[in-house]
């Protein structure tokens, strides 16, 4: 059984973070972000570092509820401090024979080997930069929530999925495809 939630969240500086009113809030320089604390663990900030401990129940032992929500409400504490003080990336490559993205505006332009480009609408809270020399192959999405992040990364990838053949498509940098060999004649 894991047991995450014994460890203590460091507070970096630049970040603050209180507990106030069943809620906690970390603010730092890319924006504030609010969790709801949930009422099988209680939270204490002290001296730099955010303790998550599982409430005790009626005989006093600490119920399987409780022992799961301390991993999970101390792993997005985690997560909320990180984003508001470093934030999150995804990158993603472009591969395939004139695949490539742009950002213009608050929209990118994808072209994916359709017979039109593909626009997709950036949300305020993300920010897309496409990385790399002229062929405009890496896209990086950046975030203060890292699941919003991996939503909206997601959601880019659906557009052209990589393929198993020829491995065209967009894929998250790093990760491996299965390649499939073609026909044989």
């Amino acid at each position: 059984m894991s047991r995450v939630g014994k460890y203590p969240v460091a507070v970096p500086a630049g970040v603050t973070v209180s507990v106030d009113d069943g809620q906690i809030t970390a603010k730092g320089k890319n924006g504030q972000k609010t969790l709801a604390i949930l009422d099988t663990v209680t939270v204490d900030v002290s001296g730099g570092l955010v303790t998550v401990t599982p409430r005790r129940g009626r005989r006093n032992n600490v119920s399987k509820r409780a022992r799961q929500a301390w991993g999970t409400m101390r792993s997005l504490i985690q997560n909320a401090v990180t984003g508001v003080s470093e934030g999150f990336v995804k990158r993603m490559e472009v591969n395939g024979v004139g695949y490539r993205a742009q950002v213009q505006g608050n929209v990118l332009k994808m072209n994916l080997g359709f017979s039109h480009e593909v626009n997709f609408q950036v949300p305020d809270d993300v920010k897309i930069v496409v990385e790399g020399d002229r062929n405009q192959t890496v896209l990086a999405v950046h975030g203060a929530d890292n699941q919003r992040v991996g939503q909206v990364a997601s959601e880019i990838r659906s557009w052209r999925p990589p393929e198993p053949y020829k491995g065209k498509g967009i894929r998250y940098v790093g990760e491996k495809i299965l390649r499939k060999e073609g026909k044989k004649k």
